[in-house]
């Protein structure tokens, strides 16, 4: 019997997380930590007030409820046009440091990490399929890519130094799920799909679900490891704007870094530059450990969750008109 702590737990995959770790026999308390109230409750779990960025919290909640495992997955996934650099890193960063801390001062046996497939970072020469023994290269340019490098590191070096905290590292493609709205996403919904000349740009998914199935085996007994989370295959940018019902909108890489140099510093859009990078150079995710080691076969490929996500974005709009 485990007694678990999720960071983030009122968050969209936080919320499955918590219910799933609610439901399973292996479990003897689950306390959800968020700065967010719950949009619902889930019974017999604890729901306590957490900011990552303050450890003393962290250390007194964790030792109050006696947490053997925690399941980090508090983070800034989508910065808002108001969100700074620093603050991005003082959750992303700063945050994880306090909740290894926190970990390592009340004796947390296992703490399972939601990490990203942008860890390896948008690079010319990555591999066509990147595994867990890859470089982990996340760009500076992109805080996000940037801060799941540190984080990582950070980890590492956790790793050698405090052997007797387990760690379950899941390096996460793009999430698709039925109510799932992010910077990818909002590429889906535009009128054509944008294409980089001369570059596939395939992507990997994995079904919301399947993430959290993977949080609580890590949770409550999976084995210790790095690990790729994607559904089996990958979707290049033509045959994602064919399954969209979409057409290509393909613009050369040097126009279009031409293009958002000028527009992003007259505010027409978020994006400079250093987007084209991200891309053309998606990191691929191979999930063969995901399966061979963890013991865990997503239940939808990638393309399947596409394909879901379609149906679930055109179901939405038809009860909504």
């Amino acid at each position: 019997m485990t007694r678990v702590y999720v960071t983030g737990g009122n968050g969209f995959l936080g919320s499955s997380v918590v219910a799933g770790l609610a439901a399973n026999p292996e479990t003897e308390l689950v306390v959800s930590g968020d700065v967010r109230d719950p949009l619902r409750t889930v019974e017999g779990v604890v729901y306590e007030h957490a900011d990552i960025t303050r450890a003393d919290d962290l250390k007194e909640q964790f030792r109050a409820h006696r947490i053997d495992t925690v399941v980090h997955l508090a983070a800034i996934m989508n910065p808002g046009p108001h969100i700074t650099r620093e603050q991005e890193y003082a959750v992303d960063v700063g945050g994880t440091r306090n909740v290894l801390d926190a970990c390592l001062a009340a004796n947390v046996t296992r703490i399972v990490v939601s990490s990203s497939g942008a860890a390896y970072g948008y690079h010319a020469d990555n591999p066509e399929w990147i595994t867990e023994t890859d470089a982990i290269r996340g760009n500076p340019e992109f805080a996000y890519s940037d801060h799941k490098r540190l984080v990582e590191e950070m980890l590492g070096k956790a790793r050698e130094e405090h052997p007797e905290l387990e760690q379950v590292i899941f390096r996460i493609g793009t999430i698709l799920g039925e109510t799932v709205k992010n910077q990818i996403t909002a590429l889906f919904e535009k009128r054509r799909v944008l294409a980089v000349a001369g570059s596939d740009s395939p992507f990997v998914f994995i079904w919301d679900e399947d993430v959290a199935a993977c949080m609580v085996r890590a949770a409550t007994g999976g084995p210790a490891g790095i690990f790729n989370v994607a559904g089996d295959g990958a979707v290049d940018v033509h045959e994602l704007a064919s399954m969209l019902g979409k057409k290509l909108l393909t613009v050369p890489a040097w126009l279009l870094t031409a293009a958002l140099a000028v527009a992003k510093p007259l505010r027409l859009t978020r994006y400079g530059p250093e987007q084209v990078g991200f891309l053309r150079y998606r990191p691929v995710l191979s999930n063969a450990r995901l399966k061979a080691e963890f013991g865990y076969t997503p239940v939808k490929t990638s393309r399947q969750a596409l394909e879901a996500w379609k149906n679930a974005r055109v179901a939405a709009r038809g009860s909504s008109s």
